[in-house]
């Protein structure tokens, strides 16, 4: 009887109570709506999949994203929780294995007999070890083990979801400290020039072909141009700083040397929308946690039925000897233990994990619609900052060349310092913009391959 019931045990364990499987379907596009426009370059052959800030050709940020990536703090925080979740899966694989406890007592005690008052001293001693094993008729453990396995999954997703976001402001905030370098350079240069228009105005005035209202003007242009200067290196500083905290240094353990804003864009091939589904991982993470959820639906249907125990007991016990036959003592048995009334308890936990289920579906969604966006974002942002580029670059050239026929003008005596002044501010500002835009186009590069989840 005993040995039936132990197979029939074996033969149910490979049962399991499932979890409606179903996985969430999203309505995507065959393609992006700016795709249409937006033309596709292939990325090099020879950049690493993954490597992908190896596009823009860029050492001094090649080196900042790799520090980031060893020595980042918030990185090394979610490592450690996905190390977290890791052992939580060996732990839930274990629960499938007996368990063994042994014990030992030495107890001494002393009372009377019934109607004596003498007292007499007890000496007892045991000596035994018990074994615990649960079968897992309706897969209960089972379904608790894939769910754990789920939840460390979608931890090292979220381990690279969040190293793909802090690379990706390592280069924004490289190329932002870059084009205030790039503007830096721009109005030392222009603090010069401006420095020979003040001389030049002065000597004019000492000549009386200049009025005290040009020196004015002159010495205004040169004052306020170096005190944007000055406002530059606060930019910079506290981008600098920014990079610091991200490779996990202290701010006064980084410094950068100065260097000109790379002029180049790299083109970014987009692929195809389904692709998203593949490649980003917080898109994976989402979709690990609707399938542990969906597996703890099973473990909460499995909680209904009855569980099955096999117990094991076994040691010596006695006031003398421990090792003499009569001490010794076992018990071998299983238990089948059937929930009669919680109180409603499993009936809530069962609510709660389809409720859970549900939300983990809708946050999937919503992370594909999400990484759609950013993408939609990213590509109609480069499209259209490469138009902008376009007519900034003629608005430049035609801004120093106003500038040059102004001041030709100003030195034959036809107009005065203020048209100078007027177009000269024009041109800087001109410079400027495209500088700054420059920038913005190589963020949206960035930005592109961050919605698209990274390398290739």
């Amino acid at each position: 009887m005993r040995l039936s019931l132990l197979l029939t045990a074996f033969l149910l364990a490979s049962c399991s109570i499932q979890a409606p499987v179903s996985h969430p379907e999203t309505n995507l596009p065959a393609d992006y709506k700016e795709s249409g426009i937006w033309k596709h370059a292939r990325p090099l052959a020879h950049v690493p999949r993954g490597e992908w800030w190896s596009i823009f050709h860029d050492r001094e940020l090649d080196s900042l994203i790799r520090r980031v990536n060893v020595s980042n703090q918030s990185l090394r925080s979610a490592v450690a929780n996905a190390e977290q979740a890791a052992a939580l899966v060996k732990a839930a694989k274990l629960a499938f294995l007996p368990t063994l406890d042994a014990d030992a007592s030495a107890i001494r005690s002393s009372g009377s007999s019934s109607g004596t008052t003498t007292s007499r001293v007890r000496n007892q001693q045991s000596i035994g070890a018990s074994l615990s094993w649960e079968i897992d008729l309706w897969g209960r453990l089972l379904h608790l083990a894939r769910a754990t396995t789920a939840d460390a999954e979608a931890a090292a997703a979220d381990v690279e979801s969040l190293k793909l976001s802090l690379q990706a402001q390592t280069a924004q905030t490289y190329f932002s400290l870059r084009a205030v370098d790039a503007q830096r350079d721009l109005l030392e240069t222009q603090i010069g020039s401006y420095q020979k228009s003040l001389d030049l105005t002065r000597n004019r005035y000492a000549q009386g072909v200049a009025s005290r209202g040009d020196v004015a003007q002159a010495e205004t242009q040169l004052a306020s141009t170096q005190a944007s200067a000055v406002d530059l290196k606060l930019q910079r500083a506290t981008l600098e700083h920014a990079l610091a905290v991200l490779v996990g240094v202290p701010p006064s353990a980084l410094s950068l040397p100065e260097r000109t804003l790379a002029r180049r864009t790299p083109g970014v091939s987009p692929g195809a929308p389904s692709q998203l589904l593949e490649r980003r991982p917080d898109i994976a993470a989402a979709e690990r946690r609707v399938a542990a959820a969906n597996e703890r639906i099973g473990a909460a249907r499995a909680a209904f039925f009855p569980s099955l125990t096999l117990d094991a007991e076994g040691g010596w016990r006695g006031t003398s000897g421990l090792l003499a036959a009569p001490t010794r003592f076992w018990s071998l048995g299983p238990t089948l233990a059937a929930p009669l009334f919680d109180r409603g308890q499993r009936l809530a936990e069962k609510a709660r994990a389809d409720a859970a289920y549900d939300g983990t579906v809708a946050d999937y969604r919503q992370t594909v619609l999400t990484a759609m966006q950013e993408t939609e974002d990213a590509l109609a942002g480069l499209r259209l900052l490469a138009q902008q580029a376009d007519a900034q670059d003629r608005a430049v050239r035609a801004a120093r060349e106003s500038e040059r026929i102004a001041l030709n003008q100003y030195k034959a005596g036809t107009v005065s310092y203020l048209n100078v002044a007027v177009v000269q501010a024009a041109a800087l500002n001109a410079e400027r913009a495209s500088i700054e835009l420059q920038a913005h186009r190589l963020n949206a590069a960035v930005a592109l391959v961050k919605a698209l989840g990274g390398g290739w």
